[in-house]
């Protein structure tokens, strides 16, 4: 017989449990380069987690190769350091705004986050972007400026502009009253007061998380429950689900409810939920991490953060629950919808099984479906092509790291030019993603600059001089206004510029934006290109290939310098009488060529053009091969505007 007393979490008669009193959860969020994992490393360090003599990498929460390539966080991770005797959880997330998901879900397994602010930049996109959903969530946050060892850093003003921040985010008179501590993750200290203390170690820091984050609340006596925050997917086990226990205790291979909810439509602010489903299932192992590692137990309490298998179907926001609990279910959690799509399609070309394995398209289904098991805020559509189904992400950046990942696992694949995706909005019209930009430019460049951003419909909303020979300008723009741009910004700037921008939501549909203004080189021949032939082909543009590089008809070559595209034979080779020598070719002018890398030829394509990814190269095709092919489509798709 069911008891009648109904637990559900009430924070004014909760009561902190021994256990979970010495436990601290923190997530560290920031934008990104702001030092997130760097501090990790420092902290680390600080607490012993590695033996003195054992040799640390940097970075080591940066686990996955692209990660430590790029610098940057893909996946949020879990690690545990233990201090004057509290347990630390501590959540390492992304910082870049196309994995923003990833933030979203883990802020629901903590209790405080600390919001790093770099001291000479200050607060930027997704500084304001994650601070919003903290703050959401009632979390009160911990700010720790960064940096402030470096020349022309400006803590105290960095900390001004986060307190307005938190002005405009609507932050409560409690969140608003942060603890501050400054300091250098890179050399390795935190601490109070920048300008008297000591510069030396990392106690500040332990001593503020364990005097102002919360210890979990915890009901005494009430049956177990937690919500599942986090995916991965093992090929022994199948998928494992990681979240904070939020009540009770649970035992390896006990009984339990799982119990899914969704909301009743999209505007999850003032929409109810509804129970969809729930069954009755068991674990089969449990882990708590501690330091870097897993670690299996056979029981865990309220507060932990725990790993478990057991569910076979195990969904981001699930909740699991002791079989006696009267109201299992809790809100789902809410996940971005994607914002930018692409296809990813067979690889038809004539090189296709050379550098890699050609794959069936029921191949990339089935790789896409591992993906899904983990990556909730990522969207595969199958629209009836024979050759490639539709992928949907939150970003370019998103789609690029999942493409690299296929083509590092020896697939070979052909993808699309992003395109963004669209909606209607209330009155019928449609809308489009928006982006907020921040760009840093030299004094010199942002002219330019503006000039650009305008052209691709971006908007001026301000303008800051610090007075260091760099201005900072914020535009609202379209995300299609972003795509392909970041290349001509670096070319523009010298190299010399920064920026970076975030989703802020759907806006009017802002007209036609220009992509390219110039046209491909496309060859129209096969073979090895000459020499002799690219000699003369560099003069009509910038050139992707060498010498000696093998092409295919249709294949893109360069880039023209006229706003068509132009067909050309670049395995021409020169013809030689008695007076000429086979040998004279060797010292001609030929510029280096423009290496594509993937992101940039994602890009830098046209809509009638595709990427080929091979674990060895990248190329840029059209996606007609056939010159008479394209001609006919040209005529029928003027003939159909017609």
């Amino acid at each position: 017989m069911m008891p009648s007393t109904d637990y559900r979490i009430a924070p004014d008669e909760s009561t902190p449990a021994s256990h979970a009193e010495r436990i601290r959860n923190v997530a560290i969020i920031a934008h990104i380069d702001h030092g997130k994992t760097t501090l990790i490393d420092s902290i680390f360090r600080a607490a012993h987690v590695f033996r003195d003599n054992q040799r640390m990498e940097e970075r080591v929460m940066d686990s996955y190769d692209l990660e430590r390539e790029r610098g940057i966080t893909i996946r949020s991770k879990h690690c545990t350091v233990n201090w004057g005797g509290y347990v630390i959880n501590i959540i390492d997330t992304p910082g870049h705004a196309d994995f923003s998901g990833e933030v979203e879900r883990v802020l629901s397994m903590v209790d405080c986050v600390l919001l790093l602010v770099d001291a000479n930049e200050g607060p930027m996109p997704q500084t304001r972007y994650v601070l919003m959903r903290a703050l959401r969530l009632g979390l009160r946050p911990i700010v720790v400026v960064n940096k402030v060892d470096r020349p022309h850093a400006d803590p105290h003003g960095s900390l001004d502009k986060t307190f307005d921040l938190f002005f405009e985010l609507g932050a409560t008179d409690i969140q608003a009253d942060f603890p501050v501590v400054y300091g250098s993750a890179l050399e390795g200290w935190i601490v109070r007061d920048p300008d008297n203390d000591l510069h030396e170690g990392m106690d500040a820091l332990f001593e503020t998380i364990i005097s102002e984050v919360p210890p979990p609340k915890v009901i005494e006596g009430a049956p177990f429950r937690m919500q599942v925050s986090t995916l991965a997917w093992s090929d022994y086990l199948g998928r494992i689900g990681c979240g904070r226990v939020l009540q009770g205790v649970h035992r390896k291979g006990e009984d339990l409810t799982r119990t899914s909810a969704v909301w009743n439509d999209l505007d999850h602010e003032t929409s109810d939920w509804t129970v969809a489903s729930a069954e009755n299932t068991r674990s089969t192992h449990l882990w708590v991490t501690r330091g870097l590692e897993r670690e299996e137990v056979d029981e865990v309490s309220a507060g932990d953060i725990v790993w478990f298998t057991g569910p076979e179907d195990i969904l981001i926001g699930d909740t699991l629950s002791s079989p006696e609990l009267l109201d299992p279910a809790l809100p789902p959690l809410e996940i971005e919808e994607p914002t930018v799509s692409m296809f990813f399609l067979v690889n038809t070309g004539p090189f296709a099984g050379e550098d890699g394995r050609a794959v069936t398209l029921r191949q990339i289904k089935d790789r896409l479906e591992r993906e899904l098991r983990v990556n909730v805020a990522l969207r595969v559509e199958d629209l009836g092509r024979a050759d490639g189904v539709k992928v949907s992400g939150r970003g370019e950046l998103h789609l690029a790291i999942l493409i690299e990942e296929m083509r590092r696992e020896g697939m070979e694949l052909c993808v699309s030019r992003p395109e963004v995706i669209t909606q209607t909005g209330a009155d019928g019209r449609v809308q489009e993603p928006m982006e907020e930009l921040v760009v840093d430019v030299p004094d010199e460049y942002q002219g330019v600059v503006i000039e650009k951003l305008a052209q691709r419909k971006g908007e001026l909303t301000g303008m800051h001089n610090a007075g260091t020979g760099i201005v900072r300008l914020e535009f609202t723009i379209p995300t299609r206004g972003l795509i392909g741009y970041r290349g001509d910004f670096l070319t523009e700037t010298r190299g010399l510029g920064i920026m970076s921008s975030r989703f802020v939501g759907y806006g009017p549909w802002c007209g036609e934006v220009a992509h390219r203004d110039r046209g491909s080189l496309v060859s129209m021949d096969g073979g090895m290109a000459t020499g002799y032939s690219l000699e003369n082909l560099q003069a009509r543009g910038t050139l992707f290939v060498s010498p000696m590089d093998r092409v295919y008809a249709g294949m893109i070559i360069g880039e023209h310098s006229r706003a068509e595209d132009m067909a050309c034979n670049p395995t021409k080779t020169k013809k030689l009488g008695n007076y000429r020598s086979e040998t004279k070719e060797i010292d001609m002018g030929l510029k280096v060529p423009r290496e594509m890398t993937l992101d940039q030829a994602l890009e830098w394509i046209a809509a009638d053009e595709l990427v080929e990814v091979t674990p060895k190269s990248v190329h840029v095709r059209k996606a007609t091969l056939g010159a008479e092919e394209r001609k006919k489509a040209s005529r029928s798709s003027v003939a159909s505007r017609v």
